[in-house]
Order: structure tokens, then C-alpha cells, then sequence
């Protein structure tokens, strides 16, 4: 396909937003296989230059707009759920710092949504160590930052929702990107925002 104007590849950019964020939405996909799936599907064989693809908050704004057009009513009950659950976790897990991370934080979460903290300890082993002594039971894995390092990860079900410990030195915790992630207090906030809006909702009708 060939793009010969500056108004096609924006064009071509927001139909590849579209479909990414539909099978973000819908499927559970994550933003860059979403991305590539789309503009595939869109493109077929032809060379995909980079110059075309939509940025991830391109993608997101998408997948706000799918969310409130398709899932109107059940988001937003899904997301305070889910938000609860980050929350009584981040208070047990309070002396590794944790973060809330992800679509539950920014409020994109669907039904295929898990929870994603960051957690910041001198010594990571230490999670590890007390997630057993609390008889809960993990899988240990990895995740890629978007340096490509791996981060190790460890993931458990709580209230049948995947939940997700990325795993940090203390000296990481300085670095993290503020406006990316949400401490207890923060978390608290976004929480009782969802009620305050749930109780104006009600009394308008």
C-alpha cells in the first residue's frame, strides 16, 4: 500500500488504533501484538513502516472510547473491583513499596485485565519469602521493560484475578516514571473518585 500524503498515514493510523484497541478490548491482547495483529490485518503483505503505526496513547485513547461505547455499564464496576483488589494487595505488600501500574491504574481495564504492581525492596528474595510464609501460592516469571530488561515477576490468583509483583531494587524506585504508577495513597484516591461519580450517577436518575 502505498502512503503518499501525510493525511493517509494519519488516516491509515487511527484505523489501526481502532482495531488494536478493539482486540485490547475484546481479546485481552497487550498494545504491541495488538499493533502489529491490526495493522497486518489492514495492510496484509505490505511493508510496514513505522512512520504509520499509532503510538500506545493513540491506542489507549481507543481503547477508552471502545470501553465507554461497548462496555458503558460493566467497565466501570470491573475497574473499581479491580482497584479494590490492587489496593487490600498493596496493603499487604506495603513494606516493598508497591505501585500500581497498568490499565487498572489508568482506567482501560477490560474483563481480560490482571493487576500489575511494581514492588521495590533491597532484597526482591524477600517477596518471595513472604508471599510464602503466607501460604500463597506463585509462578515466577519475566517482563521486559521498555529498555528490554527483564524484570523478574511473580504472579498469583487472588479473588480468580491475576495478579502480577514486578520485582525492583530500592535504588529503581527514583528512577520509575511518577505519572506511570500509584502508591496506596493514590490508589485510595482513584478508589473514592469511582464511588463519588457511582453516588452523582444514581442521583441524576
Amino acid at each position: 500500500m502505498m502512503i503518499t500524503t501525510p493525511n493517509e498515514a494519519e488516516a491509515l493510523r487511527a484505523e489501526i488504533a481502532m482495531l488494536a484497541a478493539k482486540m485490547i478490548a475484546e481479546d485481552g491482547a497487550d498494545y504491541g501484538s495488538a499493533k502489529r495483529r491490526a495493522a497486518k490485518q489492514i495492510l496484509g503483505n505490505s511493508k510496514i513502516h513505522g512512520h504509520i503505526l499509532p503510538d500506545n496513547a493513540q491506542i489507549e485513547q481507543e481503547v477508552r472510547e471502545y470501553n465507554a461505547l461497548f462496555f458503558g455499564e460493566s467497565q466501570p464496576q470491573r475497574l473499581l473491583l479491580l482497584r479494590r483488589i490492587a489496593l487490600d494487595i498493596m496493603l499487604e505488600l506495603e513494606q516493598f513499596n508497591p505501585y500500581l501500574v497498568g490499565a487498572v491504574l489508568n482506567g482501560t481495564a477490560s474483563k481480560h485485565s490482571d493487576i500489575y504492581l511494581h514492588l521495590y525492596a533491597d532484597n526482591t528474595k524477600e517477596v518471595a519469602i513472604f508471599l510464602l510464609n503466607k501460604d500463597i501460592q506463585f509462578e515466577v516469571s519475566e517482563h521486559f521493560n521498555k529498555r528490554n530488561e527483564s524484570i523478574e515477576t511473580l504472579s498469583f490468583m487472588r479473588h480468580q484475578e491475576g495478579v502480577h509483583l514486578l520485582l525492583h531494587s530500592m535504588d529503581d524506585i527514583r528512577t520509575g516514571a511518577r505519572t506511570d504508577r500509584a502508591n496506596v495513597a493514590a490508589v485510595r484516591i482513584l478508589i473514592e473518585e469511582s464511588q463519588t461519580s457511582d453516588i452523582s450517577s444514581t442521583d441524576l436518575l
